[in-house]
This record gives structure tokens, C-alpha cells and sequence, in this order.
């Protein structure tokens, strides 16, 4: 007899368990899918036997329910026969389960569930390169390591409170399994009680679980927590006596705080956003995510130009004009690595003179070390070893470029010196470079970079025509933008970066950043606000033509 492997033998064992019924069952119009993957088992119960498993991407009729248990039972999608019982909390059901029928019936023969696989060591990645971690040893002799991020919560099921995420590798002693909810009990510190739950699907279990205690309680009275300090926080340059923000203006970052929450973008998990913004008239500044290294992208263009202003001791020549032009305008990398070789007479030492001057600033957690790359193909060879500062910043979640890193605090507070140096004849780059740079330098860097016009992130968020000197930046993974906004009502500092694992939609990231710039501006403005943000076609760059070659020439110039 040949062998069946896989779902096909599922579906066999389904068909047959099933004497004394119609094969075909009446489909109801629900529908399920796995978020990411859940097991299938015989009945609704953790320990029934395992039949199978089912992933994103395919959805299955819902035929039955359990009128007692968060159990749903599948079909095959071509036939409808029942292929197992899954937990509801593991799908996304299309439909209304309500008019799917109680079941009862247990799905194939009794089988023994597979043995646990070995626990792998645990593993972290340092720029890409796997370092072995020590397992911990579990006084209950049974251990779960986490395959994907997941959220610890107080009880066995979502609606209980989350009390923090685990991540990938993670590995926790295991002390108890719940009896008709496919969730196990933790031992997880940072929990009131140190305990906590989680999905038992989403751990590797190395040992017998079934050997543990169980229960089927499944109510749990929370204790008391303790307050939590408030995540926006008031932020102050190179740690200095902080300017007191006004409830306002703190009730104004609470608002934006909740509104990257509503769109996904979560503290402790891997998906999440930093802002940090300045009010230049009054000195407050508020910040959230001030401690996540972020990927500097083009962002880190600011420090370019502005250390390449430092260095000059005339207006920008035509060739010079022309290359700052290229790369605030254009983004174009290779402008960028020529205003490197402007700083430093090669591009890894203009690289090395930037993070100097982010450092002599105060600005300790944003650098770059390495020219940007043109083509993945012909990596140039530096001149010298290539090390990365070593900063406070948290490089754990974002796994940023290592060579070229960006906090929004910084960002923020470099645009800040920029505008006072510019309007106010004042400020950090004044003190620290008392002879390196002059109030019109600053206004031509900020003058550059109002000429960057990309009818998106920021410059959605305000009307047409308002003047928004920023540079922007994305990759894979990460989407920001960091500019100074001139209001009627008040000029503002912004600076925002959102990070998702290995891809970041545009769909996602571009309307946040608008719609918080938008909250901000009618912040400012509350008689004439923007009453949506902005829809504009990205213009093609072209430089034809364009002023500022000669506006970043003049000696006089006074925008």
C-alpha cells in the first residue's frame, strides 16, 4: 500500500471517523484563516490528538462550533469533510460564526501527539551573525522557546492584559497548562505575580507538558499595578535642564502617541514608531522612542550638510552649488558621497569627520562611519578599519545599519540648532563652532532643504504652499522623515520614524506621518486648520532652472 503523507492523510483519517454521516457537510459561508500558523486536533482540547497544521494564506470553511469551548471545527476547502478542531484565537474568521451549527464530533482516530522537538539553542543575531545563548535551566523540567514575536498576557486568551512581548529565540521554564485552552503558564518576571501566558502553539516545548499541573480556571483577578511613567516624555539637548512643557502641549503628544498606537505601531514589539518634537519659539520638546536606534537612511543628509557648511570658509562654488543641490533635492547618493570627499578628501574620512561633529555637538547616538552604498556589486575598499561609535541607543529591535544610525532626539535637536543659528543668531552650532558657521549658512542649509518637494509625509500634513525645509528616508524596513514646518501660528521641529521587520508599506507609514504632521499644524493653527491631510503626485527631480544653485552661491543671500 502506498503511504499518505501530510494533509492528504488528515483529510483520509477525517473521512473516515465519520460512520452514520453525510460526507459533505452543508457549508455555512465562514470562514477561517491561521494568523501565521495552528494546529489542527481531534476535539477541543490541547492535549487531543494533533492532526495537523494550517498556515496564512489559505482559508478554510468554518462547519461547526463548540457550544462550550473558543474551538472551531474545519473543512477541507474543495470537499467541506471536517479536517480538525482549531482554536479561535489562532484564525480571522470571515462571517458570522453565530450561524454556524454546534458540534460535538471528534475528527479521526485517537493517535499519540508527535514527541516535542529538541529545543535548540537559543540564538541571537549581531549583524548578521549568530551567537549561541545559554538555555536556562527550568525547575519544572519543561521549557518553550519562542519561533516568532509573541505577547505575554496575565490569563489564557487575548482579551487578558498584555504584560510584555517575547521575541524570537527567547526561552521560558513552562509551570502549568490549561486544561481546555490550547495556553500554558510562564514563568515570566516582569509579570506582577511572575507568571504569565502564552499561545502554546507559538512555543518550541522541549519536555511533557501533560506532566505539569493544569487548570481550567478562566477567571484571574488582576492585582494592583504599578503606574507606569507617562511614554511621552520631555526631552532636553546634551542632558540639560529641560524647558517645562505646558499641559497643551503635552496633551498634544499624548494625542500623537495614541494615534501611532491605533495604527500598529506598538511599544515592545518589533513594529513601532519614534517621534521627537520642538517648539522653536518656547524651547518645549517632547519625545517618544528617544532610545531606538534607527537606520540613519538619508536622513543623516542634515549632518552631511551641515558638517560640509562647517568646513567652508566661502558660499558654496558652482560645483559644490550643484552637488548639495543633487543630494538634498534629488537624494542622490553619489552627490552625498561627493559632499563627503568635499569634508573629509575621501568619503570615509568625511564620513568619520560627521560623526565627530554629531559627537562635539552632544548628538552621541546618531553617526556615520561609511560612505553610502551605490552598487551592492562594487563595495569599495576604505582606506582603514571601519568602527561604529559605541552609543546608548537601542539597536535590538530595529537591527539598524550599522554603519550609519539616527535617533529622532538627535535629528530633532541638530534641526533645532540649525533654525536658532538661522533666525536667532544663537544656539549649540554657534557656541560649539564659534568660527565655522554664520547665520546665512544656516539659512541656505535650511533654504536647500525647503527646496525638497516630494508632495508626501510632512509636507502632506500642511497646506499647499506652507514652507517645509526636511529631508526624508526610507529602506526596506523603515520609513521617516525629520524637517523644521514654518506656520502662521508657530514654527515647529518634526521628526518621525517608523520600523516594521523586513518590509514597511508605504500605504501604512506615509498616511501617519501626514496625519500626525496635520495634528500638529492645526496645533498651531486652530483658527485655520487643514481640514485633510494632502494628496499629491511625487514631482520628477529636475534642477533645471532651479534658483537655489545661485542662492546657495550668494554671499548675500538672506531667505
Amino acid at each position: 500500500m502506498h503511504r499518505i503523507t501530510g494533509f492528504l492523510m488528515v483529510i483520509l483519517l477525517a473521512v473516515l471517523a465519520l460512520p452514520g454521516r453525510a460526507l459533505m457537510q452543508q457549508p455555512s459561508g465562514v470562514t477561517a484563516e491561521a494568523v501565521g500558523q495552528a494546529n489542527l486536533r481531534a476535539t477541543t482540547d490541547v492535549s487531543a490528538a494533533l492532526l495537523g497544521q494550517i498556515q496564512v494564506g489559505t482559508r478554510y470553511p468554518v462547519i461547526g462550533r463548540s457550544e462550550f469551548f473558543p474551538w472551531l471545527l474545519l473543512g477541507d476547502p474543495a470537499t467541506n469533510q471536517p479536517i480538525g478542531w482549531v482554536f479561535a484565537e489562532l484564525v480571522s474568521v470571515a462571517g458570522d460564526v453565530a450561524a454556524v451549527p454546534f458540534s460535538t464530533l471528534e475528527v479521526g482516530a485517537p493517535a499519540q501527539p508527535p514527541a516535542s522537538a529538541a529545543l535548540p539553542t537559543a540564538t541571537v543575531e549581531v549583524f548578521g551573525v549568530a551567537l549561541p545563548t545559554a538555555t536556562p535551566v527550568a525547575a519544572s523540567g519543561v521549557t518553550g522557546r519562542v519561533t516568532g514575536e509573541i505577547n505575554v498576557r496575565y490569563g489564557p486568551g487575548i482579551d487578558f492584559p498584555r504584560i510584555g512581548v517575547a521575541r524570537v529565540g527567547e526561552t521560558f521554564e513552562i509551570v502549568a497548562w490549561h486544561t481546555q485552552l490550547p495556553w500554558l503558564q510562564i514563568r515570566y518576571p516582569g509579570a506582577p505575580n511572575g507568571l504569565g501566558w502564552v499561545a502554546r502553539d507559538l512555543l518550541e516545548i522541549q519536555g511533557d507538558v501533560f506532566r505539569l499541573p493544569s487548570t481550567s480556571q478562566t477567571r484571574f483577578d488582576l492585582p494592583t499595578l504599578t503606574p507606569t511613567p507617562p511614554v511621552v516624555q520631555v526631552s532636553a539637548r546634551n542632558s540639560g535642564t529641560p524647558v517645562a512643557v505646558s499641559p497643551a502641549f503635552q496633551a498634544l503628544g499624548d494625542q500623537l502617541w495614541a494615534m501611532m498606537l491605533q495604527a500598529g505601531f506598538e511599544p515592545e514589539t518589533s513594529r513601532l514608531g519614534a517621534l521627537f518634537l520642538l517648539d522653536l519659539q518656547t524651547g518645549e520638546a517632547i519625545t517618544f522612542g528617544s532610545n531606538i536606534a534607527f537606520s540613519g537612511m538619508s536622513l543623516n543628509k542634515i549632518a552631511i550638510l551641515a558638517e560640509l557648511y562647517a568646513t567652508l570658509d566661502a558660499p558654496p562654488d558652482v560645483t559644490e552649488a550643484n552637488v548639495i543641490a543633487s543630494a538634498m533635492i534629488c537624494s542622490e547618493n553619489t552627490s552625498t558621497n561627493q559632499m563627503l570627499e568635499f569634508i573629509g578628501g575621501n568619503a570615509y574620512q568625511g564620513a568619520r569627520d560627521v560623526t565627530a561633529f554629531l559627537q562635539e555637538l552632544g548628538l552621541n547616538n546618531t553617526f556615520l562611519v561609511a560612505p553610502f552604498l551605490i552598487d551592492p556589486n562594487h563595495v569599495p575598499t576604505p582606506p582603514f578599519p571601519i568602527v561604529a561609535p559605541t552609543t546608548t541607543a537601542d539597536k535590538s529591535i530595529t537591527q539598524p545599519d550599522p554603519w550609519n544610525q539616527a535617533t529622532v532626539d538627535d535629528l530633532g535637536w541638530l534641526l533645532g540648532s540649525i533654525y536658532q543659528c538661522a533666525y536667532n543668531e544663537s544656539g549649540p552650532l554657534l557656541d560649539t563652532f564659534a568660527d565655522a558657521f554664520q547665520p546665512r549658512e544656516c539659512r541656505q542649509m535650511l533654504h536647500a532643504m525647503s527646496n525638497n518637494k516630494i508632495g508626501a509625509l510632512i509636507e502632506a500634513g500642511v497646506p499647499a504652499g506652507t514652507r517645509v525645509a526636511h529631508k526624508h528616508g526610507w529602506i526596506n524596513d523603515t520609513h521617516g522623515d525629520a524637517g523644521i514646518v514654518f506656520t502662521p501660528g508657530g514654527d515647529f521641529a518634526l521628526v518621525l520614524a517608523v520600523h516594521n521587520p523586513i518590509w514597511l508599506d508605504f500605504s501604512e507609514s506615509f498616511p501617519l506621518i501626514a496625519e500626525i504632521t496635520r495634528t500638529i499644524y492645526n496645533y498651531y493653527n486652530p483658527t485655520a486648520p487643514l481640514a485633510e491631510i494632502r494628496q499629491e503626485t511625487v514631482p520628477e527631480c529636475d534642477l533645471f532652472g532651479n534658483p537655489l544653485v545661485d542662492d546657495l552661491m550668494s554671499i548675500t543671500f538672506d531667505g
